[in-house]
């Protein structure tokens, strides 16, 4: 095999991983606070709707990236509310959000779907554009950046230490007059416009369209990431790349027409999911060393 075989499978891989990473990225920050959130798939949804509704609208695919962001974070709100001042069981929340923002999305995109728009281009890198690693958008090279910038966040600076704080132990946070509340609200936030930005990517640059339901479970793919990353963000961006090979190949065998059920291909990326969350699984407690000890437990601040 040479390098045109291995070409579209480098490009294809990178771009599938994007809004895996970047929603991966957002719920990390998110469980890091000690807030569970699984509403990632509805988030990314609503962030690609609103993405491609402005674009078609005005025509400027990066504001229609920024209010798909910002959509992610109005959803994201509506989690932290009930659960972080209202005191929601967490997960009830999280899988009713999903649905409330699955129908939602439909709703809106209704007029929208089948239409088509010109997506993101790849920026061109003088002398490194013809390799595949440096021929693609703004957004994937963003979410490599992103991953450095949060491990460096939590590890690096005292905002990461107060947020691995909070999620440890918000009883002992709020005694030293750590701001837990705050710090949760603000980490729902982040995970909000990461997962809004996912999906606003897949409707303005992976399919550049809008159809019912397009994240087709990668918001279920990021959250199984989380774990598999140990809650790590550099694992997160090889996890993420692992899954997004195997989404890569399983588009290829379709486009060469290799005789397997295009069913079956379509379900590779989950079986691959399922398989890798049994094998980690049973290492119970590497999987507990890396999850925050408060995670999904809800705090009554005593002030």
């Amino acid at each position: 095999m040479n390098i045109q075989t291995f070409s579209p499978i480098i490009s294809d891989t990178l771009r599938a991983a994007t809004p895996l990473i970047l929603a991966a990225l957002g719920e990390l920050v998110t469980e890091k606070s000690g807030v569970l959130n699984l509403g990632v798939e509805g988030m990314m949804l609503i962030g690609a709707v609103a993405g491609f509704i402005v674009t078609v609208v005005t025509g400027n695919i990066y504001l229609g990236l920024l209010i798909a962001s910002i959509s992610g974070i109005a959803i994201a709100l509506i989690h932290a509310v009930l659960t972080i001042t209202i005191g929601a069981n967490q997960v009830a929340t999280g899988l009713a959000l999903t649905i409330f923002a699955s129908g939602l999305s439909a709703f809106v995109g209704a007029d929208y779907v089948g239409k088509t728009i010109t997506g993101l281009q790849p920026l061109k890198i003088p002398i490194l554009k013809s390799i595949p690693l440096f021929n693609q958008d703004i957004i994937v090279y963003s979410s490599v950046i992103l991953v450095i910038l949060v491990w460096w966040f939590l590890r690096k600076t005292r905002s990461g230490l107060v947020l691995r704080s909070v999620g440890e132990s918000p009883e002992a946070a709020d005694a030293l007059g750590l701001p837990v509340v705050r710090v949760r609200y603000f980490a729902v936030m982040f995970g909000g416009a990461m997962a809004g930005l996912a999906g606003g990517y897949l409707s303005l640059a992976y399919t550049p369209l809008w159809a019912e339901n397009m994240t087709g479970g990668r918001g279920w793919i990021a959250i199984a990431l989380v774990v598999f990353a140990t809650w790590k963000p550099i694992r997160i961006l090889w996890g993420a790349y692992l899954f997004g090979g195997v989404s890569a190949i399983q588009l290829i065998l379709q486009g060469l027409g290799v005789n397997i059920s295009p069913y079956l291909l379509s379900s590779l990326p989950y079986l691959a999911t399922i398989l890798v969350l049994v094998i980690i699984s049973r290492d119970a407690t590497r999987i507990q060393l890396g999850a925050p000890a408060s995670l999904g437990e809800p705090f009554r601040p005593s002030h």
